[in-house]
């Protein structure tokens, strides 16, 4: 199992790399069979769901990427038990298409494999992204 510093380590770089556009950068930080879901109703906001292994990843993490540009991400909270990690943060978040940003507060459940993370599960203001892109 890695360290708790480790874990927070390989986390941070990946925010960076998602904050900076990068989306290789966000990939490798990634187990191969890992996994990405973003919390929600899939009826109400498409982009939400399940995602598997890492082609499936970089296309999903292009996209949003594309779509999405993260800023002035400030960690509040982190809390490491064994292979697991909870990070709660403050981003704002800019729709790339209208250049519209709000302000909003994402919770990240972490789960580590070999080092990597294995599973990436994400609580976002689903509503306010529908609201951003509609």
């Amino acid at each position: 199992m890695a360290s708790r510093e480790d874990m927070l380590a390989l986390i941070r770089d990946a925010y960076a790399a998602r904050d900076g556009g990068d989306t290789d950068g966000v990939v490798t930080a990634f187990h191969p069979e890992g996994a990405f879901t973003l919390m929600g109703d899939k009826s109400a906001l498409e982009m939400t769901g399940r995602m598997e292994g890492r082609a499936t990843l970089h296309a999903a993490f292009t996209e949003l990427t594309a779509g999405f540009g993260f800023e002035g991400r400030e960690i509040l909270a982190e809390l490491v038990d064994g292979d697991r990690v909870a990070i709660h943060c403050r981003v704002n978040v800019r729709y790339n298409p209208t250049g519209k940003t709000v302000s909003t507060e994402i919770l990240d459940l972490f789960r580590f494999q070999d080092g990597k993370i294995a599973e990436l599960i994400e609580f976002a203001d689903t509503a306010q992204i529908k609201a951003m892109i509609a």
